[in-house]
């Protein structure tokens, strides 16, 4: 306050304006609104103002709260829309509060559950164990590694879930369907059709743009 008072008194005295806000370190704007504020209000128009806005978002009359903490507590399962909705017919005279100052007041007094909503959990179904060849085969990409001419190896094997034999393991270049399914056809002519073949949902066995995900 005390450098706005010598300011002011300076700019009494017939000092120039400009001057003056280049000398107090202030914009031509704010020693005009010094001086407006001294004009207005004397002295006191030189304290500091608080910053606290004159209108708060969702506050509401003290008895309009009350009757929303009282609607809600005689009706337990209603929430803010239903509330607002009751207001308005029982007080047409006033102003009706938005939905969001309605729930913003339970909320204020702790009368909004927040349920955790149950995540989905996949249930897997129960692997076969089938005892006999050619019920069962499992393939799978081993992985991947580089060779010497900095290419890339991927090890696709075939093998009998019953008897552990491997039926076959292919060194492809790549793990695009087109490959895997020559692999395939060869040993389903070597060793006939399986009943079942067990795969992860990798490239190529699954596609989520594929009929059922399958490839």
């Amino acid at each position: 306050m005390d450098e706005r008072l010598r300011f002011v008194a300076r700019l009494l005295e017939g000092e120039k304006m400009a001057a003056l806000c280049r000398e107090f370190d202030v914009s031509r704007k704010t020693g005009y609104k010094i001086f407006h504020r001294y004009k207005d209000c004397g002295l006191e128009g030189l304290s500091d103002r608080s910053r606290r806005p004159y209108r708060q978002a969702n506050q509401l009359p003290f008895q309009i709260e009350k009757l929303i903490v009282q609607l809600k507590r005689e009706r337990p399962s209603w929430g803010a829309p239903k509330i607002r909705e009751k207001l308005r017919r029982l007080h047409s005279d006033i102003h009706t509060p938005a939905i969001s100052t309605v729930h913003a007041v339970l909320d204020r007094h702790g009368l909004v559950s927040r349920g955790r909503k149950r995540r989905y959990k996949a249930q897997g179904t129960t692997l076969s164990k089938p005892l006999l060849p050619n019920d069962l085969w499992c393939a799978d990409y081993k992985g991947e590694f580089m060779l010497a001419d900095r290419r890339y190896c991927y090890p696709l094997t075939i093998s009998d879930f019953a008897s552990r034999y491997l039926i076959s393991c292919e060194a492809l270049s790549t793990t695009r369907e087109l490959y895997a399914f020559s692999v395939f056809e060869r040993v389903f002519k070597d060793f006939g059709l399986p009943k079942a073949i067990r795969t992860d949902n990798g490239v190529p066995f699954a596609s989520a743009h594929a009929l059922f995900g399958l490839s």
